[in-house]
């Protein structure tokens, strides 16, 4: 029997301009979910320390744990640009405020997909790559002094936006580690949190690498799992309501059963499954309110199907 243990969270990106933690904390509770990912908004960089104290505190009022803190917006890109220094010093502070901030609620891990190629500089890729894994390698550094152990990835689906194919997966992944193998004083750990909605379709439509294959690539570095549903090539996103499921090309069972088959591969004990949807569309009486349906559906059957 398998000693990796599965468990249910939810990323907080769909209450964002529309409902309070408060009410999402509650209804998490309710559900037997606990364990929250801090998703990104404009304001959490720049809000002061006490609020995350107090929303820490909030959180444990109903039993909920922040369990890692992840970028939303791809706003901490700037890594890849080559414009202009003042992009990757922006980036720099930001990664640095959401480590900071990240302790400041508990979390074990704090992330976000490393950011993008411009279309029209793809000529620029490996230089970018190149600059991002110094930069990380300066990050691990300042996670390890503020006490972050681990810092997280998220591969994603297309080729400006690395790690997409299995072989970028490998490399970024063992790069990293390599250095903090060396450095294991002074640098925070890194881990994957593969989207179990993201593949490869190319330019045409087709499909190179499916979900699940980039998934099996993540496994010897992975740390956490983002749980959605997507369509055939990877375009739009939902949950796992009936009609959803029936749409969809997630198999939830097939994730689950790949992680525990393989679970002598994983380097952590503990695998969190964070849903993460965006909602409604925001800002209309006639949708904000049916968020709490496609939460609830969603996590009931998450519930039963990845623990």
């Amino acid at each position: 029997m398998s000693e990796l243990q599965l468990q249910v969270g939810v990323k907080t990106d769909p209450i964002e301009c529309r409902f309070s933690y408060d009410w999402l904390f509650r209804l998490m509770a309710e559900e037997g979910i606990y364990h929250a990912q801090l998703g990104s908004f404009v304001e959490m960089f720049h809000l002061p320390d006490e609020f995350f104290v107090d929303l820490k505190k909030l959180a444990e009022k109903y039993g909920i744990t922040i369990s890692s803190v992840f970028s939303t917006h791809r706003e901490m890109g700037g890594f890849f640009r080559p414009d202009h220094p003042a992009w990757a010093e922006a980036t720099r502070r930001l990664f640095k405020r959401l480590i900071e901030i990240g302790l400041l609620v508990g979390a074990r891990s704090a992330g976000g997909n490393p950011g993008a190629v411009m279309r029209d500089q793809m000529a620029y890729k490996a230089e970018g790559l190149r600059r991002y894994l110094a930069h990380m390698k300066e990050m691990m550094e300042y996670a390890y002094a503020r006490g972050m152990p681990t810092l997280t990835i998220e591969p994603m689906s297309c080729l400006a936006e690395p790690p997409t194919l299995p072989e970028e997966i490998r490399m970024m992944a063992e790069e990293l580690l390599a250095f903090h193998r060396e450095r294991l004083d002074w640098t925070a750990s890194v881990g994957y949190c593969v989207d179990v909605s993201h593949g490869y379709a190319d330019r045409e439509g087709n499909v190179q690498w499916g979900n699940m294959q980039l998934v099996e690539a993540t496994l010897p570095y992975l740390d956490h799992v983002h749980l959605k549903n997507t369509d055939q090539i990877f375009n739009a996103t939902f949950g796992f309501r009936p009609e959803e499921r029936a749409r969809g090309i997630v198999q939830i069972e097939e994730v689950r059963e790949l992680l525990l088959a393989r679970a002598a591969d994983i380097p952590v004990k503990e695998i969190i499954g964070y849903f993460e949807i965006n909602g409604p569309k925001t800002g209309r009486d006639y949708s904000d309110y049916k968020l709490e349906e496609m939460l609830r559906e969603s996590l009931r059957y998450l519930r039963d199907a990845f623990r």
